[in-house]
């Protein structure tokens, strides 16, 4: 066979495609479509990789560099501060700066350093703090908006973040002196099982798209078999008409492509406008990868031919007619339990070989396993179909013009769902890992959230600073609690003992009774009482031995450093040391964690048991319980602490923390399934439409001879509702039978038999919102004039 006459009758083929009248020409605009779509995902999944490295190659870019160490002044030197805040469900970033020159460099993304009080802002925070929801943001960062920061100094378009010259920047609150911006951080390799979860979520997010195209590729196919055989009628032997049919169908996935970019290109300019899990996007960083959509690109035309000629390889196209149009033979089994088996053989040998001290696997044959293992699930789901509707028989007449339908031709209801069945078997598999993998990557932070939920430090001139600094946080909307105290040392006095480097000391922590009680086991307690708490060498803490060196009942104690470090300011000669007597009825107890998870140890005391105006270089340490009534108590507590010192630290307390890679490993997982969601619910719309105009004439034939519209609407619902409840059926199996053993190459064990509740819950859904759709084109494909013909 020449390449000639390859070329000859695939071109046949294509002009049918276009000029076949009315019909042909909207059978080859859904496989456009259904194409297109398929296209359009596959280019911004290989967009994904450019997309999240322009990300951090701008968050790289507008870094402090510190790789130079700048220890004095320069007129081109700054004074840096990273202040970030949270604000609802947001993270607003933020960079307070200072220059100690005339000649500071510019902040990426700004046309110049904003001026003292002054900022810049994205323009999503500044939409944001010139709307009503943004009011309470704007009382937390008061500076004068004068500028906009521009790509170069963001993440994303949706990014909240501002850049603020501020004058309160010194040596004892900044994170360091700059020069320049860029900073490249040395990228750590990915954990195995990070690694494994990236490998088999491509895998389970591309092959529905696939899928689907193949699907697409195969639409008309009724109404293609009897055009063919008019063909045959004239001259064409088998093969030419095979060839002719590759063709249309050829023609159809070149109009897919061109379809598919011009959906990309519209799509991408909308990037930035939508955010899905936090991820958003510029578009100039959705550009897919040269190698991904060359390999996309190159592959959809070839699939479209392959999969007709293998659709056909079964049909006997003959001059008066097709076999298919009588009861098909049926179908063989051995085959599709065959690539099962090879994808579960390549598999097993990886079971128990992947460690969570690895950071690479045996990326190929995972990949090809899990792929093999789904494309088996999908090949086996048309004869599960055709096993199933061959043994239903009596119901209401919708149910048996569904049945009737299904028996005749039930590959064209299994090719419909097949999309869904590898989606849900592959989301089944990925939520088990999931729920493995979350123990290793997710850790307690020892934070009891229950106690107190935001916690906030600041040093203070005074003793009566800090107790202001705590007042106000009481008197704060929205707080239902304070567990407020004065934070400073106690240290042993008199000279040094041989062999020690330091005065043993101890942390003095003044506040009322509440609130000590929140740091030990107090018997009882009333103002003007003093304790000693011990930790007993609790995570890690001192002896109690040292503490009690320097605080004890009836002990004296030096309220500030006695041999205090040379660069330390030092007491005016003649001033005698700071001292306090702990008193003898004080009592000793034991140390119970705080709030934030940790045994602390030293002395407490009630305000009346020490005059707090000695205290040397006090702290206020406060947490804060909220008000679960008041919906923005939180936000009221973070603008109290920017008020009191925007340079002072706050930090929410939270349970559980997860680890970063894997958070962004699962985000990004995340966007692609809402992506491929999408797109089975779209192509199971396109697919259902396309069936329905295949069956027009029939429709009206029924309607005509006196079928109720309902009758009608009711068995096109059954068609869809038995295929995707085997295809569902099947995919709880295989999902749950792929996720087990992608499980034991990792030695972990299932977490939840269930996980496929919620999965199910989404196929079901779409079949409900598919026929919904699918209502009006059926109502006006049930018309009389569906019986006119040419």
């Amino acid at each position: 066979m020449t390449l000639r006459t390859w070329t000859r009758d695939l071109t046949l083929g294509a002009r049918f495609a276009v000029t076949g009248g009315r019909s042909g020409l909207l059978r080859t605009l859904l496989t456009a479509t259904g194409v297109g779509f398929g296209v359009a995902l596959l280019l911004l999944a290989a967009s994904f990789p450019n997309m999240l490295f322009q990300r951090e190659v701008r968050e790289s870019v507008r870094a402090v560099d510190g790789s130079e160490q700048v220890t004095s002044p320069r007129s081109d030197s700054f004074l840096h501060l990273t202040r970030n805040t949270a604000y609802r469900d947001d993270v607003v970033s933020g960079l307070l700066l200072r220059p100690e020159g005339d000649a500071p460099p510019v902040p990426p993304g700004a046309a110049a350093f904003p001026g003292l009080g002054e900022m810049l802002v994205s323009p999503a925070l500044r939409d944001l703090l010139d709307s009503p929801e943004g009011a309470l943001l704007k009382e937390r960062l008061p500076y004068e908006v004068t500028g906009t920061i521009g790509q170069d100094g963001l993440i994303g378009p949706a990014e909240l973040r501002y850049v603020a010259h501020v004058g309160f920047l010194d040596a004892d609150n900044l994170d360091g002196r700059g020069t320049r911006y860029g900073w490249s951080v040395p990228e750590e390799p990915m954990n195995a099982f990070l690694v494994l979860l990236v490998v088999v979520a491509c895998v389970v997010l591309l092959l529905p798209v696939l899928v689907f195209i193949a699907t697409a590729v195969r639409f008309g196919g009724e109404q293609r078999d009897r055009r063919l055989a008019a063909l045959r009628l004239v001259g064409a032997d088998t093969a030419m008409t095979r060839r002719i049919a590759a063709g249309e169908s050829l023609a159809g996935a070149l109009l897919g492509l061109l379809v598919g970019v011009g959906l990309f290109a519209v799509a991408r300019q909308f990037a930035g406008a939508f955010t899905i899990w936090d991820v958003n996007a510029y578009p100039s960083d959705v550009v897919p990868m040269t190698a991904l959509a060359a390999l996309a690109l190159a592959t959809v035309p070839v699939a479209s031919v392959v999969v007709t000629l293998f659709a056909l390889r079964g049909v006997a196209i003959e001059p008066l007619g097709v076999v298919r149009t009588s009861l098909p033979r049926r179908r063989r089994l051995w085959w599709r339990l065959l690539i099962l088996v090879a994808g579960l053989g390549l598999l097993v040998p990886v079971i128990g070989d992947i460690q969570v001290t690895d950071t690479s696997i045996d990326t190929l044959g995972v990949a090809a396993g899990t792929t093999l293992a789904l494309i088996g699930l999908t090949t086996l789901l048309p004869w599960l179909v055709e096993s199933v509707v061959k043994r239903l028989h009596s119901g209401p007449v919708a149910w048996q013009l569904a049945v009737r339908r299904l028996q005749l031709s039930s590959g064209t209801a299994a090719r419909a769902v097949s999309g869904i069945v590898v989606a849900a078997t592959g989301a089944i598999a990925l939520q088990m890992l999931f729920q493995a993998m979350e123990t290793d990557f997710t850790h307690t932070t020892g934070d009891d959230s229950s106690r107190a939920q935001i916690m906030f430090g600041a040093d203070a001139a005074d003793a009566a600073a800090a107790r202001g600094m705590i007042d106000r946080f009481e008197r704060t909307e929205g707080v239902a609690g304070v567990i407020g105290v004065v934070e400073s040392h106690v240290w042993r006095p008199g000279p040094l003992t041989n062999g020690e480097e330091f005065a043993p000391s101890a942390t003095l922590r003044v506040g009322d009774c509440p609130s000590l009680r929140e740091f030990a086991v107090l018997p009882s307690c009333t103002d003007g009482d003093v304790f000693v708490f011990l930790a007993h060498g609790a995570q890690g803490n001192p002896p109690d031995s040292f503490v009690t060196k320097a605080a004890r009942p009836g002990a004296t104690v030096a309220l500030r450093d006695p041999h205090p470090h040379p660069s330390s300011p030092k007491l005016p000669p003649g001033t005698p040391m700071p001292q306090w007597r702990i008193p003898a009825t004080a009592k000793v107890v034991d140390s119970r964690t705080d709030p934030t998870g940790m045994f602390q140890f030293g002395v407490l005391a009630t305000p009346k048991a020490i005059d707090t105006a000695r205290l040397d270089e006090p702290d206020a340490q406060v947490m804060v319980r909220l008000d679960p009534s008041v919906p923005d108590a939180a936000e009221y507590v973070w603008n109290t602490a920017a008020a009191i010192d925007p340079t002072a630290w706050i930090r929410s307390l939270k349970d559980t923390e997860r680890d970063a890679a894997f958070s962004s490993v699962r985000t990004g997982i995340l966007v692609g399934s809402t992506l491929t969601m999408l797109l089975v619910a779209a192509s199971l719309l396109v697919t259902t439409l396309e069936q329905l105009r295949d069956r027009k004439r029939l429709l009206s034939s029924l309607v005509a001879f006196g079928t109720r519209r309902s009758t009608l609407a009711w068995s096109v619902l059954w068609q869809t509702a038995v295929p995707i409840a085997v295809g569902l059926a099947l995919a709880v199996a295989g999902g749950l039978g792929l996720g087990v053993v992608l499980l034991k190459t990792g030695g972990q064990r299932v977490q939840d038999w269930w996980v496929f509740l919620p999965v199910t819950g989404i196929g079901l859904g779409l079949i409900a919102a598919v026929t919904l759709l699918s209502m009006p084109v059926l109502w006006r494909l049930m018309r009389a004039d569906g019986l006119r013909t040419e």
